[in-house]
Order: structure tokens, then C-alpha cells, then sequence
């Protein structure tokens, strides 16, 4: 069944903002919110700089829920609520089989394990707390989210490291288009601002010791961030019928294997992304008026990502507006293209390519127009995010403007 999928609410929070509009005010206006971490008790490291929520906001979940929750789970709950209340939806028994989520996750909850691990191999606790198991369980966020929403329709958790919660949008609409369910929450959420995490990034050497700077020749790496982003999508048909705003639309997703290495990144993988998302929106490569690029930071990533944008878009990829919002938000994981749907959607309501960030000196090997530092004006009809994991797993997600 082909069914066309838009989008009529969004939430987030990560350390730009605890909302989706404070998240694009910070974004629009090129604000970074890469700092030394101070909620985390780190110590033996490198590299102490992330982009973290300094205050969770008020919300209204239950104590007796919230000892369950992993932080990760939190944030997606909030994340979501904030979405549906936006999209003005809500559940009931009517209408719950027909409501759903897919939540991307970098990994499990990286703050129930540590504390765990801590406890007993430190402190000489001899019984882990009696959730671990189910706080700690990647596919915990959707399982929160359905509980806290009422969702009764499909609900899951997906887990593809920096592609996530593209994966998961992704997986949103097939259902949708299946025929499966009217509205789907869709996003991702992640919380790795944690010891052993950060440790574990230390190992692999691409951790930035100051802040993010993609594309520019004095990047250092990348900088990890915490956050949620969530996106209600719905049948056009079931938007329609009630007289939903609708902020964008899903205009076509393209997912790859590199087949290639465990870290390193192949142009091969994100180049039949694209090309299949171009294809699955059967839209031309000059159709697409800005990109939220993958953009790491790395050497690796960012060289490869100009690379596969060249093959891709040939001379439109000089023409088209790119940028990488990681620069702000930095590296959010598994909520990383989450966050960046929230760039593109807003960059489609309101004309503005939001800026990478912290830019200095030009690379000559990513020559590309990265909008640097500033945001610039211009009319956006369509907006790709590309999303690229470790293991070679690509998702890229295209959104446009609502046409009646």
C-alpha cells in the first residue's frame, strides 16, 4: 500500500534546549552546546567535553514509573510527549491498535550498567536493584513510550549505532505505508554521557579534546552529546481527516550495508543511500535544496561524506546548501538523526539552513558549501538527512513540503 506519510508534531531535547523550539532557536542561530561535562563523575580521561542537558524539565511521569527508567528512557518519554501533544493527538481505546513507536538506540542504558558494575565489583553490593534488567534493555525507551502514551500499535526498538533513529523513522513509515498503523512516533534517544562509555570512545582515538568541527582542516574529532528527538508521523489521509497541521512530509528513505569494516567508512554505502532515497522519492538529484550532512568531524567521515555527496549530486553538490548540526548538538548517537530531522523540518517551515558550527579553515577535500558558522536564508522545498553507523549501516531520510 502506498501511503503518503507527514509529519505534525516534534519534540526533543539535548543540550541546546529541552524542547524542539529552543533546539531550533540554538540551531538556527549557530550556537554550540559543546562544554566540559559536569554532571558525569569522570576521572583518567582525555577527553571531558560533551554536549549534555544540565536539567531535566518538569514533566508529569509518575515516581512509580520513573524508577524504571533508564535515563535514556526519560528523555524519549518527554521527547515523545512533547510531539504528541504538538501533533495533538491522543490515544484511546478506539484508536490505540492503530497508534505505534520505533525508537532508535545507540546501545542499552549505559547509566544502569555503570551504576551497576560499580556497585557490586567497587562497593561490595552482592544484588544488582531490582529493574536493571529492564532499564538497562535497549528496547526499553519504546516500551516506556507505549506505556506512558497508551501506544497499543506496533512497537519497537531499533538499534543500528549512529543510524539509528533514521533506521527508525524509517521502519515508522513502512508501517504506516503496510497499512499497520494510522500514526507512529519515530525517532531516537540516547544518554552515553557516562565513564565507561566515554573510556570506550577514548580507545578508538577520535574523540576531540575542545569541541566539533566538521569539515573544517583543524578538526580534532568527535564530541560526544546526549538527547532525544521524536517525530509524530500519520497517514495523509488520517491527517487530513482531522485537520492536522502538517510540518513536513516523508518524501523518500534509502538504507545500505558497506559490506566494508567495523569503523572505518566506505563511499560505496552512503553513496547507494542516497541514491535510494532519491529514487524511493522519485526525486532528481537537483530537487534537494539542503543536506544535513552525517558530519562527524573526523578526517575519515567527513572526507568520505564529500566524496559520496559528489558522486551522488554530481554539480548540484555545489549548489545545494550542506550542513552538520553535530557541530552544536554534537554526536548524540542513536538520537543523532533525530535531532537532525528536527533541523530539516524547521529548515522546510522557515527558510533557514542552519550553520556548521565552530568552522575555521577549509578543507580542500570537502570543497563542498557547508555554511559555515552563519545561517543563511533560503527557501528549502526538500531537506536529506544521511545517516552513516559504525559497521556500515546507512539510513537517509528525505522530508519535503506538504503538498495538498
Amino acid at each position: 500500500m502506498d501511503r503518503r506519510v507527514v509529519i505534525t508534531g516534534i519534540g526533543g531535547l539535548c543540550g541546546l534546549g529541552t524542547n524542539a523550539a529552543s533546539i531550533w532557536t540554538e540551531m538556527r542561530e549557530g550556537r554550540s552546546a559543546i562544554s566540559p561535562i559536569i554532571t558525569t563523575d569522570l576521572y583518567d580521561l582525555e577527553g571531558t567535553v560533551g554536549a549534555e542537558i544540565k536539567a531535566i524539565p518538569e514533566h508529569e511521569i509518575p515516581r512509580k514509573q520513573l524508577v524504571s527508567m533508564d535515563r535514556f528512557s526519560l528523555l524519549a518519554v518527554i521527547a515523545a510527549t512533547e510531539a504528541m501533544r504538538q501533533a495533538g493527538l491522543s490515544c484511546n481505546e478506539q484508536n490505540a491498535h492503530r497508534f505505534g513507536a520505533a525508537m532508535g538506540v545507540g546501545g542499552p542504558g549505559w547509566g544502569t550498567i555503570e551504576e551497576t558494575y560499580r556497585s557490586i565489583l567497587l562497593d561490595g553490593v552482592t544484588r544488582a536493584r531490582i529493574f536493571t534488567a529492564p532499564k538497562g534493555m535497549p528496547s526499553a525507551a519504546a516500551g516506556q513510550v507505549s506505556i506512558c502514551l497508551g501506544l497499543r500499535g506496533p512497537v519497537f526498538g531499533v538499534t543500528s549505532a549512529c543510524a539509528a533513529a533514521n533506521h527508525a523513522i524509517a521502519s515508522a513509515v513502512d508501517q504506516i505505508r503496510l497499512g499497520r498503523a494510522d500514526v507512529m512516533l519515530a525517532g531516537g534517544s540516547d544518554a552515553p554521557l557516562t565513564w565507561g562509555v566515554l573510556k570506550s570512545w577514548e580507545a578508538l582515538r577520535v574523540l576531540a579534546p575542545d569541541t566539533c568541527r566538521p569539515f573544517s582542516a583543524d578538526r580534532k574529532g568527535v564530541v560526544l552529546g546526549e538527547g532525544a528527538g521524536m517525530a509524530v508521523l500519520e497517514s495523509y489521509e488520517h491527517a487530513a481527516a482531522r485537520g492536522a497541521t502538517m510540518l513536513a512530509e516523508i518524501a523518500g528513505i534509502g538504507l545500505s550495508g558497506d559490506a566494508y569494516d567495523i569503523v572505518m567508512p566506505s563511499i560505496e554505502g552512503p553513496e547507494a543511500a542516497m541514491r535510494s532515497c532519491l529514487a524511493d522519492a522519485e526525486l532528481n538529484a537537483d530537487d534537494v535544496d539542503y543536506l544535513n550532512a552525517h558530519g562527524t568531524g573526523t578526517v575519515a567521515n567527513d572526507q568520505m561524506e564529500t566524496a559520496a555527496i559528489k558522486r551522488v549530486f554530481g554539480d548540484h553538490a555545489f549548489e545545494m546548501s550542506v550542513s552538520s548540526t553535530k557541530s552544536m548538538h554534537a554526536h548524540c548517537l542513536g538520537a543523532a538523526s533525530a535531532l537532525e530531522m528536527i533541523a530539516c523540518v524547521m529548515a522546510i517551515r522557515e527558510g533557514v539552513i542552519p550553520p556548521t558550527a565552530n568552522y575555521r579553515e577549509p578543507d580542500p577535500q570537502c570543497d563542498l558549501d557547508v555554511t559555515p558558522n552563519v545561517p543563511r536564508e533560503r527557501k528549502v522545498r526538500v531537506a536529506m538527512s544521511n545517516a552513516f553507523a559504525m559497521g556500515g549501516t546507512n539510513a537517509v531520510v528525505a522530508f519535503r513540503q506538504v503538498y495538498r
